[in-house]
């Protein structure tokens, strides 16, 4: 039996909606932690540590928010495309982007014999999209704007700016977690040991400290896998057909494993996975390629 079509335009919307959803989850778990904390203790007192962790996390995430692109492309040591040497490269992401609105961005090209690609940039006006050589000589032309739309639908979305704020307020819980459970070790602060309620939020408090930042980094993997199903449909939204996209995809199912940063890993097109992994910041393949048959 044929299975239902789907509209890449439900598909986008949502997929936001299930990483809107996801961040809300962050967002009540942060809320636990400081109400326990603030119940074990006194609210002044998770204040000052949620005072202490916004500064430290902002700050960390901020230098990297607008680094972030030269910062991927030095770490894989991309080199910027030249237009007369790479002209479908060049033609191909400016004709995606008359088609979408989006400024041009700037284009480089990463030595390695795998197919891959990713995007980086905290806005559209200052946005990168750098392919592998592998990408140019081993995909055809509609596969590698396929990979282009794919790339430029994570511009068109604020994804990098998205998934700042994701690891902002991941960050956040984390450090008032280490915070939390350094000063019960390390800390002289008095408390009333006798009071059984205070005792018990204390204990729920630990307990929240110690699980929640697993927690987190888990829903901002989600949050990630997410995004690239936004992506997936958004490149259909921009070619009108799956196809491209789906040849590409296939192709990368072949690859072996990327050596490249784990911190920049998470940009790529995809990571040739087979199987459903929570620690994983795509989906797998075959999930994506039998979304995108459906389209």
């Amino acid at each position: 039996m044929e299975k239902t079509r789907l509209s890449f335009y439900d598909e986008i919307r949502k997929n936001k909606i299930y990483s809107v959803l996801l961040m809300g989850i962050v967002f009540v778990i942060l809320i636990l932690i400081g109400y326990a904390i603030s119940f074990a203790f006194s609210p002044d007192y998770f204040f000052s540590i949620l005072v202490l962790s916004i500064i430290i996390s902002i700050l960390y995430i901020w230098i990297g928010y607008y680094n972030s692109a030269s910062i991927a492309l030095a770490s894989v040591g991309a080199k910027q495309a030249n237009s007369s040497e790479h002209k479908m490269f060049y033609d191909l992401v400016e004709g995606l982007t008359l088609a979408s609105g989006l400024p041009m961005p700037k284009l480089y090209i990463m030595k390695n014999e795998q197919i891959n690609a990713f995007a980086s940039g905290r806005n559209p006006e200052n946005a990168v999209i750098c392919v592998t050589t592998g990408a140019l000589e081993k995909l055809s032309k509609q596969e590698l704007e396929g990979v282009l739309s794919h790339e430029l639908s994570h511009i068109a979305n604020f994804d990098i700016r998205f998934m700042t704020l994701t690891a902002v307020l991941v960050g956040m819980i984390a450090i008032i977690s280490e915070i939390f459970l350094r000063s019960l070790f390390y800390g002289s602060r008095s408390r009333d040991n006798d009071n059984k309620g205070n005792t018990i939020f204390l204990l729920i408090g630990i307990v929240l400290a110690i699980l929640a930042p697993i927690l987190v980094q888990l829903v901002q993997l989600a949050i990630s896998r997410r995004r690239e199903f936004v992506a997936d449909a958004s490149a259909v939204k921009f070619m009108r057909t799956p196809t491209g996209l789906i040849g590409a995809l296939t192709k990368i199912k072949s690859n072996s494993e990327m050596k490249v940063s784990g911190a920049v890993a998470p940009l790529f097109l995809a990571r040739p996975s087979h199987s459903l992994n929570l620690f994983e910041t795509h989906p797998p393949l075959e999930s994506r390629i039998e979304k995108l048959r459906r389209m």
